[in-house]
């Protein structure tokens, strides 16, 4: 991959953020665009759409989590959220409404481009680590479930499920082994990583997200939970949870 080949959009009001991370993303091999609010956001994302947009979740006019909102009624772009260290309950929201990851303020530059990094390399943007299961070609399929591997989408017998990048990384991680049972720290070290900085809570909004969009399917035993241990692929069949 070239340098500059990937633009990222970079939306904080705070001006000395966004300057922190131009620099960052550049020696990353990134170009960065800036948006000072959620509305300009919004009008750099129509204009030209980016590969990633990195959000402030607290902005005056727009938030972050309505921009997310908006963003994710018409796509699956990869979002990171910034989050202030005291609001957990907005970091989990965002999660929710679609957000790939977040970085808790005050953060290293250098972590929030290894973090947009690994998000590219889920999306196929970057070359995958030997070994994982993007760099497996072709499609997995358990019962009524289909997962394109190298064209990152995901299949309900015919009906597309619009996944987030990471939602669509989670749910590839347990098909890839459907009879395993992965605790939470597995999963999140299947995604990022060892040691990692993600919490249970991410991925459980994340597991709730995934279930809910194959639920509108009719697909509601797409992933059990095992108490006390993890999760694993379920029948996918379309029977009981």
């Amino acid at each position: 991959m070239g340098a500059m080949s990937r633009t990222i959009l970079i939306v904080d009001d705070d001006p000395h953020i966004r300057q922190l991370l131009v620099f960052a993303l550049a020696k990353a091999g990134m170009a960065a665009r800036e948006a000072e609010d959620g509305e300009r956001a919004l009008a750099e994302v129509a204009a030209e759409r980016p590969d990633l947009v990195i959000l402030d979740i607290n902005m005056p006019r727009l938030d972050g989590l309505e921009v997310c909102r908006r963003l994710r009624a018409e796509g699956d772009l990869p979002i990171l959220f910034l989050s202030s260290r005291d609001d957990e309950i907005d970091r989990v929201l965002g999660i929710e409404l679609g957000g790939d990851d977040y970085v808790v303020k005050p953060f290293s530059p250098r972590e929030v481009a290894a973090r947009v990094a690994a998000i590219l390399r889920r999306t196929g943007a970057g070359r995958p680590p030997p070994g994982s299961p993007a760099a497996e070609p072709g499609v997995v399929g358990h019962g009524r479930l289909r997962l394109d591997l190298e064209g990152w989408t995901a299949r309900w017998d015919e009906a597309p499920a619009a996944l987030t990048v990471t939602e669509f990384s989670l749910l590839r991680v347990l098909a890839t082994a459907p009879s395993r049972v992965f605790s939470r720290d597995a999963i999140i070290d299947r995604l990022h990583g060892p040691g990692f900085a993600v919490t249970d809570r991410t991925i459980d909004s994340h597991i709730r997200n995934i279930r809910g969009k194959f639920a509108e399917l009719g697909g509601v035993d797409v992933i059990e939970t095992r108490p006390g241990v993890g999760y694993r692929l379920g029948p996918c069949l379309g029977g009981p949870a």
